[in-house]
């Protein structure tokens, strides 16, 4: 009894697993920012730096010592790591279902499959004409089929949690590239499952039947387990409405189920990696339930459980069984196989594709990513007596971490060298074509212009079966005398349950409250963040973060807005100020918002209310131009109803003056008159494709206007402004224009500019709202 207690528990210490672990965890973190001091400078990612951490503290490095081995190595701890590893895999699948583009994957599953397949059976083949060798040369016993399954994981799997944290920390993740390499490697992931599976069951050996039915009440559990998930989200955010946040009695509620269903799927004798994602993905995304988990997990396993597990993995290699000329030849031939195959496979289904070859390569690299079903097999393997070869164990082991760190430092570099080029694919609203997904941000400084934000953003979905994108984000002040050093951030939400402003607590209450009721009305997703930052270096974060998103446009909200009397009340100088820069500096096209009566409907859903009049203001020069592309997608809306009115001057009227309705739509670039100037040329082309799309199949009306000067103007638009509840025009550079001059005594507000600013005045308070438009150049 004493023998045995002794051989179990060194020194009677019941807690050294514990600290074991502790010590292990907390070296972990440590060496890996080391890492990353230097590596990040090289443009490297975080789990290569975190990677080889744990490859330097393992067995390959400083436990090499037999003091410190015999600290970390201890038998009784094995089940302590293993434990570890599989609460972290549930938290990472989780949050990658929860964060997971589901409708992207969907609109994209054929692609993403093909290269996923493509990869899966070139290693699938390669592990096939191998595995016999490698069963014969490592001295394995056991099953030669099941050493060939643990072999195709090791070289066709992908770890889609490798993939994600590589994408999100190069800043890839919401680039098209991105997305796809997350997509494909989910659907590697679900290959290397279905095999561990059989290799799970090997040990059992259980007949098909009795498979079968098992794998029904799995299903029927993770069924089941969804469904009353979706039920209890549903009444935590209806309960305690006036709250931003869940309570954390509430957060360990929600968290408890779902590790609940994980370890009952365990038990059954199914990984629960594919399950936990199923669970994220079909989780409810309105609400605060979805807005606090997300927050918590977030911030947990990107600072915490990312860094151990990713660490762990390379503290499972060991480099000490590369002692003979045959065992590092074997290596490097699972290394060579696995990162060709997945090239091979890979890029060859790219260019069935038709994908650029660098983004082929760079997937191929992100394919080739490993550390996470394929250590699950081995170890499974190894538990289960199906393979008994501590030699091929630890070969195998090793050839996963080092292909895993080849690769990331291969991805980092290209990355770096491509950067200028993937998934850059910005397009100006003039050349956006209203079927294509559309990436937006919309700012608020508080709470009065969001329901006029979510309504722009509805309008701008165009039709219902159209994907868009868009961001609700949150503008925060930070005093400063407050200001740390770095102390600019743009998160998701973060899970606070208090807030040191009232003003900006309330303000966030009522903005979530409005997107959560918007959300579960109309069924339209809008994903929330957060910007934190003094106004000095506020237009940095919001053009580092619409770059981050690779959004089309950014929508800013006007620095005055609208008291219950109709008058504007002027706010913070500080918020105009942040507008001017964000005009500046963006990389992409910029929108100002002049919000006018909207917010007098209350919370009530965009998408309920009546049919909206829109007049597109059309002048001429490229940010008409992009006006003229918000009308596309504003039309195609069926609550909206638009009408373009172009202004020109009296001496165009003619045979050659205004739109020619009998050029054909392909000969609109072709046909221009050479003495034209490039700007009139491209006026032109734009109004004549315009016409033929969007005028002639009725769902746009078409005005000319024609004016002497810019009173005449003034006079029209004074006119049209009890009609129509939003103009939409460009914010231009027409201060010497003829049909601008003279428009106003003054011009209060330039980066409305002539016309903007003149809508904006105090003689329209009684219109509608304006949305000024800057085209990125």
């Amino acid at each position: 009894m004493d023998d045995t207690a002794e051989l179990s528990c060194p020194d009677n210490d019941m807690m050294n697993p514990a600290l074991t672990m502790t010590t292990q965890v907390s070296a972990i973190l440590v060496l890996s920012h080391v890492f990353q001091i230097f590596l990040k400078p090289l443009g490297q990612p975080a789990p290569l730096a975190q990677m080889l951490a744990g490859f330097v503290l393992g067995p390959s490095g400083l436990s090499r010592s037999p003091s410190i081995h015999v600290f970390f190595f201890q038998n009784f701890a094995v089940d302590f790591y293993e434990s570890m590893a599989l609460y972290c895999r549930i938290s990472i699948m989780f949050l990658i279902g929860l964060e997971m583009d589901i409708p992207y994957l969907m609109r994209n599953l054929r692609p993403a499959s093909i290269i996923a397949c493509a990869g899966c059976l070139m290693c699938t083949i390669f592990a096939s004409t191998i595995s016999f060798f490698v069963y014969e040369e490592t001295g394995s016993r056991g099953s030669r089929f099941t050493l060939a399954l643990v072999i195709t994981v090791i070289l066709a799997n992908t770890a889609s949690p490798i993939v994600f944290r590589l994408a999100t920390d190069l800043k890839f993740a919401t680039s098209d590239i991105g997305r796809l390499a997350i997509s494909s490697s989910l659907i590697g992931d679900m290959y290397a499952v279905f095999i561990l599976v059989i290799i799970s069951g090997e040990k059992n050996k259980r007949t098909f039947s009795g498979w079968a039915l098992m794998a029904f009440f799995s299903l029927l559990l993770l069924v089941g387990i969804i469904i009353f998930t979706s039920y209890l989200v549903n009444w935590l955010n209806h309960r305690n409405r006036n709250k931003k946040n869940l309570q954390a009695v509430e957060v360990m509620l929600l968290c408890s189920v779902i590790l609940v269903a994980a370890m009952t799927l365990e038990t059954m004798g199914f990984s629960s990696i594919i399950a936990c994602f199923l669970m994220g993905s079909m989780f409810p995304r309105g609400g605060k339930s979805a807005r606090t988990l997300l927050a918590i997990l977030t911030y947990t396993v990107h600072n915490f459980i990312f860094p151990i597990y990713f660490g762990y993995t390379g503290f499972k290699a060991d480099t000490s069984y590369l002692n003979e000329l045959k065992r590092i030849g074997i290596v490097l031939m699972v290394i060579v196989l696995s990162i060709g195959g997945k090239i091979f496979g890979t890029v060859a289904a790219c260019y069935y594709l038709k994908t650029p070859l660098n983004e082929g390569v760079l997937l191929a690299f992100l394919m080739n990513m490993k550390g996470h079903v394929d250590i699950l097999t081995l170890t499974t393997a190894m538990q289960n007596k199906v393979i008994n070869s501590s030699v091929f164990y630890n070969l195998m082991v090793s050839a996963v971490v080092l292909s895993s760190l080849i690769s990331a430092a291969l991805i980092g570099f290209l990355v770096r060298r491509e950067k200028d080029t993937i998934g850059i694919k910005h397009i100006p609203m003039e050349y956006h074509s209203p079927d294509k997904e559309l990436k937006l941000v919309a700012c608020v400084h508080s709470s009065h212009p969001v329901n006029s934000m979510v309504r722009l953003i509805v309008s701008l979905r165009g039709s219902d079966n159209v994907p868009i994108s868009p961001y609700l984000v949150h503008l925060v002040e930070l005093p400063e005398q407050t200001k740390k050093s770095n102390s600019s951030i743009y998160e998701q939400e973060e899970g606070d349950t208090s807030d040191d402003d009232n003003d900006v607590s309330n303000d966030a209450v009522q903005i979530n409250e409005t997107v959560d009721m918007f959300i579960e009305e109309t069924k339209m997703m809008i994903q929330q963040g957060k910007i934190v930052s003094p106004f000095s270096t506020m237009d940095q974060d919001v053009c580092d973060f619409a770059g981050d998103k690779r959004t089309s446009f950014i929508v800013l909200p006007f620095h005055k807005h609208q008291r219950i009397d109709g008058k504007f009340e002027t706010g913070k100088e500080s918020i105009r100020t942040t507008n001017q820069k964000v005009l500046r500096n963006s990389q992409c096209s910029v929108a100002i918002l002049v919000d006018r009566g909207h917010t007098t409907t209350g919370t009530q859903a965009a998408g309920s209310e009546s049919l909206q009049q829109i007049a597109t203001l059309f002048f001429g020069g490229p940010d008409d131009r992009e006006a003229l592309g918000f009308s596309k997608r504003l039309s195609t809306h069926h609550h909206s109803s638009v009408t373009v009115f172009r202004f020109l001057p009296t001496s165009a009227k003619g045979p050659n003056g205004g739109v020619d309705v009998a050029q054909k739509e392909e000969d609109v670039l072709v046909t221009i008159q050479d003495q034209e100037t490039e700007v009139e040329e491209a006026d032109r082309s734009a109004l004549a494709n315009f016409y033929h799309r969007y005028v002639t199949s009725g769902k746009v009306r078409f005005v000319e206007k024609y004016v002497d000067d810019g009173v005449q103007t003034g006079s029209i638009l004074r006119d049209m402004a009890e009609t129509y509840s939003m103009f939409v025009v460009g914010k231009g550079g027409r201060s010497d224009s003829l049909l601008t001059t003279g428009i106003s005594d003054w011009e209060e507000c330039p980066e409305l500019g002539v016309v903007g600013d003149f809508l904006a005045s105090s003689e329209f308070d009684d219109s509608g709202s304006v949305l000024v438009v800057q085209q990125h150049r």
